[in-house]
């Protein structure tokens, strides 16, 4: 019984050879593609422990770049050692190479976009007129930028919707980046007072905010909007610090009965 066993896992070997090997071949890659990813990361995280700060959004940018490029580029010499396990591929293979420069044409008129928005990317990474981490505006959306991958760039504005923006595009567009050279923020909340309210009074209820500069920014039939503007060190900041102006100023506003409400 044994050696029928042996010998039915020898002619299941034999028949089915190049299938197990190319399977094998694409698992190792894989493996191998994730064992040097998580490598990557935990270099970062050494690196950010021996510091005791967060890497800069510079390195952190490349960083993920580079990631991202060393796990594509070893799946895909996987994917080409499994493939050539088959003779039949290999003679297509030869085929292809013969008309290789038809066959580039073809590749890349269909893939053209494809392309763009990859070496959109890289050029992205490599000159970075924005960063991870970086408050930006494009195309009259505000956020912050959260991931710059190969192909597309993830903007979370501040309601937690992602902006999800093909690469081509960014390099191509103008961008207002908020932190490019300084990291701080200004946060800018809207007090709303009745038509017939105390603006002297109300601005001089608000002008013990430390760091918070307070001033009439509008007066119409609706009524009066005042304007309540301080800076923050970090755009992740942005979303606390305007809730705690808003917060402070609603208290003492109300407790002289002098607002209508508040908007971001």
């Amino acid at each position: 019984m044994p050696a029928a066993e042996l010998l039915t896992g020898v002619s299941v070997w034999d028949d089915y050879r190049d299938e197990l090997t190319a399977v094998v071949t694409f698992v190792l890659a894989f493996v191998l593609a994730e064992i040097v990813d998580q490598l990557i990361v935990r270099r970062e995280k050494r690196l950010t422990d021996e510091s005791g700060r967060r890497l800069s959004p510079v390195a952190t940018t490349r960083l993920r770049l580079i990631r991202r490029l060393i796990f594509a580029a070893i799946i895909v010499i996987g994917l080409a050692l499994a493939l050539s396990q088959f003779a039949s591929i290999k003679r297509t293979a030869t085929g292809v190479l013969a008309s290789s420069a038809v066959l580039g044409l073809i590749v890349g008129f269909a893939a053209r976009q494809t392309l763009a928005n990859g070496i959109a990317g890289v050029l992205l990474a490599i000159t970075q007129p924005i960063r991870i981490g970086d408050l930006v505006t494009f195309e009259g959306t505000t956020g912050e930028v959260e991931d710059i991958r190969l192909t597309y760039t993830y903007i979370r504005s501040g309601d937690g919707t992602r902006l999800i923006v093909p690469n081509e595009r960014l390099a191509s567009s103008p961008i207002e980046n908020h932190t490019i050279v300084d990291r701080g923020v200004e946060v800018e909340v809207s007090l709303w007072l009745p038509p017939d309210a105390d603006a002297d009074r109300a601005l001089g209820l608000l002008a013990d905010e430390p760091e918070v500069e307070v001033e009439v920014a509008e007066v119409d039939k609706e009524g009066i909007r005042l304007t309540a503007k301080t800076w923050v060190e970090h755009p992740e900041r942005r979303g606390a610090k305007a809730a705690e102006i808003r917060a402070n100023a609603l208290r003492r506003l109300q407790g002289e009965r002098l607002s209508s409400g508040t908007a971001p």
